[in-house]
């Protein structure tokens, strides 16, 4: 899943479909989080809990993220990653 998520942030040039693979990245870290716990401590929580931290980290990154391509779209009209600087100018 980590991998799937690395090809599509690699290959996509749309920001929301690299936003997507980056998330699919972020949960395949918090799935191998709680399978490793779970795997290694059986009767511990801090897997589950440091992935419950992690998916609100990454519930405000996506947050802010998408607030800052909704910007992006307002100036440039599209979210291609490739065109991004145009905004220097």
């Amino acid at each position: 899943m980590f991998c799937c998520g690395i090809y599509g942030f690699i290959t996509r040039k749309n920001m929301i479909a690299m936003l997507i693979s980056l998330e699919l990245m972020l949960n395949a870290v918090d799935i191998n989080f709680v399978v490793f716990n779970r795997f290694l401590f059986p009767g511990s929580m801090e897997g589950m809990m440091f992935t419950l931290f992690a998916i609100g980290i990454a519930a405000a990154e996506t947050a802010l993220a998408i607030a800052i391509i909704i910007n992006i779209y307002r100036a440039v009209r599209h979210v291609d990653a490739d065109d991004i600087n145009e905004l220097k100018y």
